[in-house]
């Protein structure tokens, strides 16, 4: 018999299934003397502290966030554009080679992709202690590697012929290459490049709760200590800088799609100089915001656990349970972000509902899931479905904001055919509406799959469960044989959700339509 699937809109809705479990385990634990501390966690927004000690630290705080960001993003994009060169297929066939030398990097470099910056940050700080250049380094790591692996599948996929023809016309490689290729990677590139930046900004942000400097720690400070004020001292100014960066994105990409060959390739010189005075500038920045201390870096390598101590780790450690609360809490929390955005604009896309909507996956996706956790604990206990809750909401704030650009972006007559045959509100959007964007989201949507199985450390280290609850009392106890053994489970087990993730994503792009692989570049 043959299996009958429901169609992409359907598939796009599905995943919000997750709720169901997830409400089952939260509502029953909520406690109403928490609904209070929510009550007056929001009164804290309209009346923010204006201390003159509290706006200095904040200031100081958002200064410290911003140039870590600028630095770290113009330093990653630098070394992943080279990375993405030199590991990809491309560069070598042209030099008349064998390709091995570039899938050799390719290697090398999943191992850095597959480890949240979270965990970099951690382990830095357990070699170089607590410095400034800990939190730049521990974006850099990650981000190199993630922007090289975007880059060098765009570079490889290209159409070579061009390329081939300039070489059997007697150009050099590095100049054919140039040529060739640099015209129709740029709009990818700079497009992809540019939504790095504001990964940095909430990276940094990220790095800052668990110590590491910033508006980060200003607002895990503030929350801890139940000082709403002075959170929403420190979370105004960085829901602005966000917004601002944002527009300026996305007025940046309108330009350059409406600008002609010349314009462009002088944009692409201009965007150049400004990643290379970006880390001059950021570099300065940091120096003046952390004057040098006296003497060299100070760094002590940990010691190197050896095969008995490796065994003995294997052994403690409950793996199964361990395994299977972080796949469960990556299911719950995907379910949540995938299912949520579509949801809400069906049971509300008319009116004002949109406008909110955006306003809310705005909010959810600028507050660190930590944050998002400590807040949701003031009123329940902690269980596995409140961290999914935690993470899933910050995630359906960065799909529902891809998924309301492509519907702005796509022309109405579907909707207003199926209205004209006076089909239900709900069904017209679904299918007049929905089903175009319906594959290049889920698309999307297998992407960041993979990125929430990463982030599973992120609440994992709050939320006492999963991987990164066991990574973290390993680190608090200094055992570097379970630490090394955890590490290379959670970077095994994201790799084979990254190769999951991309079989999803290319069979979903099959079907998409011409804005779906631009709409990827947004990950």
């Amino acid at each position: 018999m043959k299996l009958h699937w429901p169609s992409a809109p359907l598939l796009c809705l599905l995943p919000a299934l997750a709720l169901v479990p997830v409400l089952v385990v939260v509502v029953p634990a909520l406690h109403a003397g928490g609904l209070a501390t929510w009550g007056a966690f929001l009164l804290g927004a309209l009346r923010p502290s204006l201390e003159p000690a509290v706006l200095n630290a904040v200031l100081h705080g958002l200064q410290v966030t911003l140039a870590t960001a600028l630095l770290s993003w113009a330093l990653s994009v630098l070394i992943g554009a080279v990375l993405a060169l030199i590991s990809a297929d491309v560069l070598w066939l042209s030099q008349g080679g064998s390709p091995w030398p570039g899938r050799a990097l390719r290697v090398v470099l999943a191992l850095p992709r597959s480890i949240h910056e979270l965990i970099w940050g951690v382990l830095l700080l357990q070699v170089f202690g607590l410095h400034p250049w800990v939190a730049v380094l521990a974006i850099v790591i990650p981000y190199s590697a993630l922007v090289a692996r975007v880059w060098r599948d765009q570079l490889d996929s290209l159409d070579r012929r061009r390329l081939i023809a300039l070489l059997q016309g007697g150009a050099g490689a590095p100049a054919a290459l140039l040529t060739a290729m640099a015209p129709v990677m740029a709009p990818s590139l700079f497009s992809y490049g540019g939504y790095r930046l504001e990964c940095a900004l909430r990276s940094a942000t990220l790095l800052g709760v668990f110590g590491l400097g910033g508006l980060g720690t200003e607002l895990q400070l503030s929350l801890q200590s139940l000082r709403f004020e002075e959170f929403w001292t420190a979370l105004w100014p960085l829901v602005l800088v966000s917004v601002a960066l944002e527009q300026l994105l996305r007025l940046w990409r309108l330009r350059r799609g409406g600008a002609d060959r010349f314009v462009e390739q002088r944009q692409q010189l201009w965007c150049v100089v400004g990643l290379v005075v970006a880390v001059i500038g950021g570099a300065l920045w940091m120096q003046q915001l952390f004057p040098p201390q006296e003497g060299a870096l100070p760094w002590q390598w940990p010691p190197l656990p050896d095969r008995a101590a490796l065994i003995a780790a294997a052994g403690e450690l409950p793996w199964l349970a361990l395994m299977g609360d972080t796949l469960l809490l990556t299911v719950l929390a995907a379910g949540l972000a995938i299912g949520l955005p579509p949801l809400g604009l069906l049971l509300w896309h008319r009116g004002g509902g949109t406008t909110l909507q955006s306003l809310i996956w705005t909010a959810l996706r600028l507050l660190p899931p930590p944050l998002t956790l400590l807040l949701l604990l003031l009123a329940n206990q902690p269980s596995l479905a409140l961290a999914a809750l935690a993470l899933g909401l910050q995630n359906a704030g960065v799909l529902g904001r891809l998924l309301l650009e492509g519907l702005e972006q796509q022309p109405a007559e579907r909707r207003i055919a199926i209205e004209a045959t006076a089909a239900p509100p709900a069904a017209s959007w679904l299918y007049g509406s929905l089903s175009g964007q319906s594959h290049a989201y889920l698309a999307y949507a297998a992407y960041r799959s993979d990125v929430i199985l990463r982030e599973t450390v992120v609440v994992g280290l709050v939320g006492g469960t999963g991987l990164g609850w066991a990574l973290i009392e390993a680190l608090s106890s200094f055992h570097w044989a379970a630490i090394a053994l955890l590490i290379a489970a959670f970077a095994g087990i994201t790799l084979v959700g990254e190769w999951l993730s991309e079989r999803q994503r290319a069979h979903w792009l099959e079907g998409s339509s011409p804005r779906g692989p631009e709409v990827l570049l947004q990950s």
